[in-house]
């Protein structure tokens, strides 16, 4: 009599690739270790080798002529330097808390160099938005490369002693400034 059904072949087992799991691993891993790592960290606040060492020196002619101002000159007090550009849109946005924070934090000195932008835009922007403190230009971008700028804005926090304490890349607020200002002062977060 035959069968009513026909015979099927016996159900494969399925096997676990050992190759497939580790390679997975070897790239999944990795990501998580770095994830867990950073959670938790400002992604404002980089990491840079310049933290914690002398500030490069610079002597940079301000937007509105006369002397240079040098990093020297302004020894003694803590230093904000920010790199910006008025095509730079988070640039614009933070100007007012930089100005508020450059009258209200009298004892800190403020300084803004103008990354890789045109003189005569930036006498216009400045002729719409006065600023508190010196614009200096940086032809050939070399303070921005000394400083490790890779895009803008960048804002350092130097102290009295000539020493970077903090590099903020991003907009500021006038909290996150007073912070950092404090801790360029060598006071307590």
């Amino acid at each position: 009599m035959p069968a009513a059904f026909p015979a099927t072949a016996a159900p494969r087992t399925r096997r676990l690739n050992l190759k497939v799991l580790a390679a997975g691993a070897a790239l999944v891993l990795p990501l998580i270790a770095v994830l867990l790592f950073n959670l938790g960290r400002d992604p404002h606040s980089v990491r840079s080798p310049l933290v914690g060492g002398p500030a490069p020196a610079f002597a940079l002619q301000p937007i509105a002529g006369g002397a240079p101002l040098t990093l020297e000159s302004l020894r003694g007090h803590p230093v904000v330097v920010n790199f910006w550009a008025t095509w730079c849109v988070p640039c614009i946005s933070e100007q007012q808390s930089l100005t508020a924070a450059a009258r209200g934090l009298r004892d800190a000195r403020f300084v803004g160099i103008v990354y890789e932008d045109e003189k005569p835009r930036i006498e216009a922007f400045l002729a719409e938005r006065p600023l508190d403190y010196p614009v200096l230009m940086d032809p050939g971008a070399r303070a921005a490369i000394a400083y490790g700028v890779s895009g803008v804005p960048e804002t350092f926090f130097i102290d009295g002693e000539g020493r970077i304490v903090e590099k903020y890349v991003g907009p500021l607020d006038r909290q996150t400034i007073a912070a950092l200002v404090s801790k360029a002062r060598g006071s307590p977060r």
